[in-house]
């Protein structure tokens, strides 16, 4: 019974306790952003890094994204006999909802695994450990930079995604189903607000942070030589994408009751 009680626990207190890790990193991350000297260099160097491997899947996924949430929305309204409605649904679904998951989806596949491959091989290399005997804070010269170059350029893409997809949805709503270019305008200038955009600019600013800290943890706590590097690549893309569903639940609600729908 004990035994089966330990294997029963051990995954639990491990969990919990990588919980506590990655709170303890993100606040470390917070507390050493505004040290200086700020490695603004390595900063633009990975920003410019991050955007160069997620933009062009971010813009190819919005393109279906926006087509398939328009021919759905645009489908389903029609039933109800509600065709002026198709823009306001389809726009808002891509704004509030669409363009940051799928922001947060790219960043965490592409650029959070790019980090976490990055800083295995830098710590199983012991450059980390080197780092530390000379003095040098890896967090604030190396994991900073990463974590907010991340969280900017989610914020870029997410105003990326929303645009394309938006253009998107018009052209499949209008153009194959049909629909009516002066109702899709008129419902969504009618029902859109500019909290909608907000919220989706803070939602991709908060996933691009958990991804950064995510990525940064298991690039920093690798096991097993290479093979581990690997692991911890795999490791933080599921546990990002397992946090964002769920941060992505708690900002929607918390939205939704602080701020009233237009025309409510």
């Amino acid at each position: 019974m004990a035994l089966t009680r330990n294997s029963v626990l051990r995954p639990v207190d491990g969990a919990l306790t990588q919980a506590g890790n990655i709170v303890e990193l993100f606040i470390e991350v917070v507390r050493n952003a505004f040290k200086r000297p700020f490695q603004f260099r390595e900063f633009i160097e990975q920003a410019w890094f991050i955007a160069s491997v997620t933009i062009l899947p971010t813009a190819l996924v919005a393109v279906p994204f926006g087509a398939v949430v328009s021919l759905q929305t645009g489908s389903l309204i029609k039933q109800l006999g509600a065709e002026s409605f198709t823009g306001a649904a389809s726009v808002l679904a891509v704004i509030q909802q669409g363009a940051p998951m799928v922001t947060a989806l790219l960043v965490a596949g592409a650029a959070g695994s790019a980090v976490t491959a990055d800083l295995g091989a830098r710590t199983i290399r012991e450059e980390i450990d080197a780092m530390e005997v000379l003095g040098i804070n890896p967090i604030q010269r190396l994991v900073v930079p990463r974590v907010l170059a991340m969280v900017l350029v989610a914020v870029l893409l997410n105003g990326l995604v929303s645009v394309v997809g938006i253009v998107g949805g018009y052209f499949f709503n209008v153009v194959l189903q049909g629909g009516n270019p002066g109702a899709y305008l008129a419902s969504f200038s009618a029902f859109a607000q500019l909290p909608d955009l907000w919220v989706g600019e803070l939602k991709a600013a908060v996933f691009g942070l958990i991804a950064g800290v995510i990525a940064a943890y298991k690039g920093l706590h690798p096991k097993g030589g290479p093979k581990g590097v690997g692991e911890a690549v795999n490791q933080s893309v599921v546990i990002t994408f397992l946090l964002l569903f769920f941060a992505n639940l708690i900002l929607t609600m918390v939205y939704l009751q602080i701020v009233p729908a237009k025309g409510s």
